[in-house]
């Protein structure tokens, strides 16, 4: 299994926690990996180590600024949040690991981040992977993030979830308020996917679990339909009997996946 190695990303004085698995090498592109609402890196847990074994290519995983050991924040997020991540912070992780050429894997709200990101930067992503993606907001959608907004009510809830966020109630309540009051503001009820979408240059693969708790299977068909510029550019794979982690409820379907279009990049795998 690829050891695990650790960097600090520094962007304009905020401090960004990075984890690499396996050798990054400019001949093969490296695979990163962007979290959910509440993840971090450490939320991926032995995905990364078992992804970069499997696809023979280095595997990154950063925490969002705000999540796990990165620099704890206070500010709400802006309504353009999704799109605005990949600058300053996704191109900061590239340009720091030295990464030219990358494949954006994200989780939920981080396929959102990877599509948008892989539009504004064609030159540097050559495929993206979602997975359990949002592409609109939906009335699925923000059910469960009420359901969820009562789970964590219970402060044992909280407690758990700052484990994963510097060990900071105070963080951990902010990674919390950052996911359900962006996603229940009137301020976002009109966000789209679309615009990105209809921009990307690259292959796009969306996943999507058949009993998915934060969105229905309209999700991966509009990150599909939407993306195919061209033949065979963009398709979707519903897992079934799988919710909302399929990393880690059928990890080995979605290794398999992963291999699967990577070959279809031409890209050689373990």
């Amino acid at each position: 299994m690829s050891q695990q190695q650790s960097v600090r990303i520094e962007v304009g004085g905020v401090a960004l926690h990075a984890s690499t698995w396996g050798q990054l090498h400019a001949a093969r592109p490296a695979i990163v990996l962007l979290h959910d609402s509440l993840g971090s890196v450490a939320l991926w847990r032995d995905f990364p180590a078992h992804l970069a074994a499997r696809s023979a290519c280095a595997v990154v995983a950063y925490d969002r600024y705000g999540f796990g050991q990165s620099t704890a924040r206070t500010d709400r997020l802006s309504a353009d949040f999704i799109a605005a991540e990949a600058r300053p912070w996704l191109q900061a992780v590239l340009q720091q690991l030295g990464i030219g050429r990358a494949i954006l894997f994200g989780h939920s709200v981080g396929g959102g981040m990877a599509v948008a990101a892989a539009a504004q930067m064609p030159q540097q992503i050559v495929g993206v992977i979602t997975e359990s993606a949002q592409a609109f907001v939906e009335d699925r959608t923000l059910q469960g993030i009420r359901a969820a907004r009562i789970d964590f009510a219970d402060p044992q809830q909280v407690a758990r979830l700052a484990k994963y966020h510097g060990n900071d109630l105070r963080q951990a309540r902010w990674v919390l308020d950052a996911w359900i009051d962006t996603w229940l503001s009137p301020t976002f009820a009109d966000w789209s996917l679309a615009p990105a979408l209809t921009q990307l240059q690259c292959p796009v693969l969306a996943l999507h679990g058949e009993h998915d708790e934060y969105g229905t299977q309209a999700h991966p068909q509009m990150i599909a339909t939407l993306a195919a510029a061209f033949p065979g550019q963009g398709r979707y794979q519903i897992l079934p009997q799988c919710a909302h982690v399929p990393h880690r409820e059928q990890e080995a379907k979605v290794l398999q996946a992963i291999c699967d279009f990577l070959a279809d990049l031409d890209i050689p795998t373990a």
